[in-house]
């Protein structure tokens, strides 16, 4: 392997570990606050103890993601140099709006939140976790308009021999970043909401704290469901967009060889990216293609053969990627649909809460699978039609990039495995046992020259 490659796996690596933790913290930041402020408005303390206890895990998981990502920022110094280089105007910009402005207030109120619980009061409290969920979200607007600007650059010029920002709200508003934006969030949502419900239902299936996780479960599958339907129908839109400005990418992910008119979709297909074919293609929708690429299903879509070689991604990952990420997205809106019709009686299903249990590996795959579509769909170009990635890579040798691969992978598998036990342990712990009712105090009792009578049997125990 040359620099590029074992540049480009560190990266891959250092990318797909972070957003381990980065969906569940965007979803599970909005859940404990709906937790809350339920807890604030109706004084169900059961509320209360549901926000502390995701509030552990939310923690664990915040630490971890922190690392992960800052880490991540310091290869675009070390690996990608010439791409920061090139393109830092713009890019850095948005990096420091995040860093400045997203991350510094989410991590002085989850402080303030975390340290709170006896210092605030109820209302002030739960608004310290809304500005934690909001601040998670936007430091997610920022960096999502960043990685859209990468795959559709609008809003600048070449100037002395780089790129140059023009126009900051033709890049903060663009189309592509704010599908890109709802698409990502919506699947960190149904994330957060399917590792809630996995959780509850190894309660449930062992009968443990059952008012609390039932309501937890409801929640979640609310959740759940209402985001899944988003996503599903927000999909579409994303795909119509990527064939206007990535039609490469468009044709990888069907694995379309010949521009046609009324171009079908295939349930499955084998490329043979070699011979420029198909050597399966199996359970063909007539007009599908052309309808998800320009919602008309007569129209044309072109074919990867129309396009130079050279700029063609890889159409194998590209194709399986995408077939993995749309169905795990339905299935996953099966799961989310039965369980909110059969949310108030969850103690009937036990095969569906073992499925659930089973099911919590599935959006964090479906969205991994999501990534590497966006990612591997856009090569050979590090920003698309601008810079290929080959001419972003820094300057290094071989052995000091596949040392520092060496380092991360083993780092991180330490993390990894610190992270998921506490995690786990903390899941499996459940919430903190209700505290006892205290024992009414000497002084508060009705004593001689009170003014109150004693009663017979407590004055005179003995006739």
């Amino acid at each position: 392997m040359d620099v590029l490659m074992l540049s480009r796996l560190q990266f891959a690596a250092a990318t797909f570990f972070h957003f381990l933790f980065v969906p569940l913290t965007l979803g599970l930041s909005v859940l404990v606050a709906l937790m809350e402020t339920r807890y604030v408005r109706i004084g169900d303390e059961e509320y209360r103890r549901m926000a502390r206890f995701w509030g552990k895990i939310f923690l664990i998981n915040f630490g971890i993601g922190i690392v992960t990502g800052i880490t991540l920022e310091f290869q675009f110094g070390t690996n990608w140099s010439r791409y920061s280089t090139y393109v830092g105007d713009i890019f850095g910009a948005l990096l420091a709006i995040e860093a400045s402005v997203a991350f510094f207030l989410e991590s002085t109120f989850i402080a303030v939140w975390a340290l709170g619980w006896k210092r605030l009061s109820p209302k002030a409290h739960a608004v310290t976790i809304w500005l934690v969920a909001i601040a998670s979200n936007l430091s997610a607007v920022w960096i999502l308009i960043a990685n859209a600007w990468m795959q559709h650059p609008v809003g600048y010029t070449i100037r002395n021999g780089r790129a140059e920002l023009t126009d900051f709200l033709a890049v903060a508003t663009q189309p592509f970043a704010i599908h890109e934006f709802v698409h990502t969030v919506s699947a960190a949502y149904i994330l957060a909401a399917f590792f809630v419900m996995g959780i509850s239902a190894y309660h449930l299936l062992r009968n443990q704290n059952i008012s609390f996780f039932t309501k937890s479960f409801r929640l979640a599958v609310s959740f759940a469901l209402i985001f899944s339907v988003v996503e599903i129908l927000q999909g579409h839109m994303h795909a119509s967009e990527v064939s206007r400005v990535q039609p490469t990418k468009l044709a990888a992910m069907e694995s379309l060889w010949e521009t046609k008119q009324s171009a079908p979709q295939y349930l499955l297909v084998i490329p043979d990216e070699k011979n420029e074919r198909n050597l399966l293609e199996f359970g063909a929708i007539p007009g599908a293609l052309s309808m998800l690429a320009n919602h008309d299903f007569e129209s044309t879509v072109k074919g990867l053969k129309d396009f130079p070689k050279e700029e063609r991604p890889p159409v194998t990952l590209s194709f399986i990627a995408f077939r993995t990420m749309v169905g795990l997205g339905v299935l996953i809106f099966v799961l989310a649909a039965y369980g909110w019709y059969r949310r108030d009686r969850l103690l009937e299903c036990p095969r569906y809460l073992k499925i659930m249990l089973y099911a919590i590996p599935l959006p964090y795959v479906a969205a991994q699978a999501g990534w590497a579509l966006a990612e591997v769909g856009r090569q050979p170009w590090v920003v698309y039609g601008m810079m290929k990635t080959a001419d972003a890579v820094s300057p290094i040798s071989l052995v000091q990039v596949s040392v520092s691969l060496a380092a991360f992978v083993i780092v991180y598998s330490l993390l990894g495995a610190a992270a998921f036990y506490l995690i786990a342990t903390t899941a499996r712990k459940g919430p903190a046992p209700l505290p006892s009712a205290p024992e009414e105090p000497l002084s508060e009792r009705s004593l001689p020259g009170s003014g109150d009578a004693i009663p017979e049997t407590a004055a005179n125990p003995v006739k």
